[in-house]
């Protein structure tokens, strides 16, 4: 299963090699795959908030919390454009663009720190699935707030809310379809 996990995790670090930066975590020390594709590029591989140090992160704390690390990988493609010193007008930071009593309430004392960032946007996420035990209703939540969700019964009508619900659903599945082509890839062999 961790091989299965692993390749995956290779496989969404090749398509997104001219993307940027990555990782952080001892279950993926032994990548060493990983980290030499990147070396060729311009990242700091010794920052800790390298695309390499994100991916860890997202595993790391999606796996704990039983999500698809594709999904938070898809949540943050679509808030910050991995980007950890991203900042919304609105006020939201980080990667996962917390709001400060959000950042606050799950923990996260410095919003622009990968690690903290990702584990506590990754713990809002879940609660989000938990309370409305649905993926499209839970990205849904993550833009427009929960209260929006309940109100409406599903997904709010506000444009922004459901173009970003179709962007981050077509990038998760769009991430999940290239860990089956390389899964597959790896059982002909």
């Amino acid at each position: 299963m961790e091989i299965v996990s692993n390749l995956g995790a290779l496989m969404r670090r090749i398509e997104q090699i001219a993307q940027g930066p990555r990782l952080d975590g001892p279950e993926f020390d032994d990548a060493v795959t990983v980290a030499s594709l990147t070396a060729h590029s311009a990242i700091d591989l010794g920052s800790a908030d390298s695309r390499l140090a994100i991916d860890r992160y997202v595993s790391t704390s999606a796996q704990t919390l039983g999500i698809d690390p594709a999904l938070i990988e898809a949540i943050i493609a679509n808030e910050s454009g991995f980007d950890p010193k991203a900042t919304s007008r609105a006020g939201a930071r980080g990667l996962m663009q917390l709001m400060p009593q959000t950042a606050a309430e799950f923990g996260v004392t410095d919003p622009y720190d990968a690690a903290q960032n990702i584990r506590g946007g990754t713990r809002y996420f879940r609660t989000l699935l938990d309370r409305f035990g649905d993926v499209e209703l839970a990205v849904a939540a993550y833009n427009a707030g929960p209260g929006a969700v309940e109100r409406f019964g599903g997904v709010p009508p506000y444009a922004e809310t459901r173009s970003y619900v179709r962007k981050v659903l077509a990038h998760y599945r769009e991430l999940r379809s290239r860990e089956r082509v390389v899964l597959n890839s790896a059982n002909l062999r």
